[in-house]
């Protein structure tokens, strides 16, 4: 509408030009045969001169002189007078609105150059003519805006469905069909091909309904299975306490041999006692604090070594490289489950890699550095894959070996962090695979300073 009203603006004033312009060239034709007869018309002849072309007085002007060619018995007085042989535009659409919005009962006297002559013809008129032709023309020129904007709202309107409406109502109904049941993968959004804005949308929005939908499933399975684990552990519990009674007979055996693992067999049910209570306690949601002390981390790698119990025939070389006085500020069982962990995922590593048979080697060393501790646990195994890379830390995902949950990495990364410190990957320019434990100690308190 907007380009309709910028092109009538100039239309409506030249369409005035050209009316006036077309009575002043038929009173032209009709002034050069009334000024060839060189007489005086009779009024009546004069009348239908007037009517012929719509005026009231004719008169031409020629060699410094003007002629009254025709005029009414009373010539009416002249309101405006314009002249056509110089109008600019702007001058041209002033007097077009002028005649819209005043006109209507004016005489105006219109004036222009015959041809290439010197001749100037002149025509006195109403207005009222003139402005009825306006009127009509901005009339018709409104309806056919009309017709052309209601044209190009439909076509916009099929145009905007198209490309927007209709792939908007498919990503909402997409959402909906998700969300009413997320866990079928039907309900999946299938995106349509392209490279508009909604297609990239719609192909987000599908890969995110995927990832969701895996997590979702993973989601089932972990509560699946953590009541499952639960129900065992705690059948497993009553197993265990059972075996903790009976194994403590064995302190009083007089066999040397029985005496001497007595105290490590009870360690290890204890061990084995408290962890079902903190599975039980985990499936709840609710992992216990730690219960942080100083404890001597040499004695701590001694009791893993032992539980891992190596087979001596396997050729994995165990190194322990932790002073003897290293002390460390945390959970003793917590950060016995972390260490275990990494070196049980270590041996079994090793164990799957024959060709390193004779050298296989696994390392745990430890250094103190004003109060943090860092712990180094390395072998020279075949590394982790780029898959359990990309998924380190991630349950079910994260395992470097088939069939292995990535359970260990997970548990170890949590206590971990419960302590404030961090777990890492290192990288290493040869084979194997390093993880580095940074535990700070905890701040002195005010009473304890004042106590030491």
């Amino acid at each position: 509408m907007i380009a309709e009203v910028l092109i009538f603006v100039p239309s409506v004033a030249n369409m005035r030009l050209s009316w006036l312009r077309d009575r002043l060239n038929t009173a032209a034709a009709a002034g050069a045969v009334i000024d060839g007869l060189q007489a005086e018309l009779p009024q009546s002849v004069q009348n239908d001169t007037l009517m012929a072309t719509g005026a009231k007085l004719i008169a031409l002007r020629k060699d410094g002189t003007s002629r009254l060619l025709a005029a009414a018995e009373t010539p009416p007085g002249v309101d405006e007078q314009y002249d056509l042989s110089d109008v600019s535009q702007l001058t041209a659409v002033r007097d077009a609105f002028s005649t819209l919005l005043f006109g209507g009962n004016r005489v105006i006297r219109v004036f222009d150059v015959v041809g290439d002559s010197d001749t100037i013809i002149e025509l006195v008129i109403g207005e009222y003519k003139l402005r009825a032709a306006m009127l009509a023309y901005a009339r018709n020129v409104f309806l056919i805006s009309i017709v052309l904007s209601l044209i190009t709202a439909v076509l916009i309107f099929v145009s905007i469905n198209r490309i927007m409406i209709r792939p908007i109502r498919r990503l909402t109904l997409g959402m909906q069909r998700f969300s009413e049941d997320p866990e079928n993968p039907a309900g999946i959004f299938v995106p349509e091909d392209g490279n508009d804005e909604l297609s990239v949308a719609g192909r987000h929005l599908a890969d995110m309904q995927t990832q969701l939908h895996k997590t979702l499933r993973q989601q089932k399975n972990l509560a699946d299975l953590g009541l499952a684990v639960s129900k065992i552990n705690h059948d497993m519990r009553n197993i265990l306490s059972s075996a903790q009674l009976m194994s403590d007979r064995l302190v009083d055996a007089k066999d040397p041999i029985v005496r001497s693992f007595a105290p490590k067999l009870l360690r290890t049910i204890d061990r084995a006692v408290a962890y079902t209570g903190e599975v039980l306690a985990y499936g709840q949601a609710t992992e216990a604090a730690p219960r942080r002390r100083m404890n001597n981390l040499s004695v701590l790698v001694q009791d893993v070594r032992d539980i891992l119990a190596i087979d001596p025939e396997s050729g994995i070389e165990f190194e322990d490289d932790v002073p003897t006085d290293l002390m460390v500020d945390a959970d003793a069982e917590q950060l016995f489950r972390v260490v275990h962990n990494l070196c049980r995922n270590a041996v079994q590593a090793l164990q799957s890699e024959p060709s390193l048979s004779a050298s296989a080697r696994l390392s745990i060393s430890a250094r103190k550095t004003g109060g943090v501790v860092s712990i180094v646990i390395d072998d020279n195994g075949p590394g982790m894959p780029q898959k359990a890379r990309e998924n380190l830390f991630s349950a079910f995902r994260g395992s470097a070996r088939s069939g292995g949950t990535g359970l260990g990495l997970v548990i170890a990364r949590e206590l971990v962090l419960a302590h404030g410190g961090t777990i890492a990957l290192v990288e290493k320019p040869g084979s194997g695979t390093q993880f580095r434990i940074e535990i700070a100690d905890r701040p002195a308190s005010v009473q304890t300073a004042k106590s030491a």
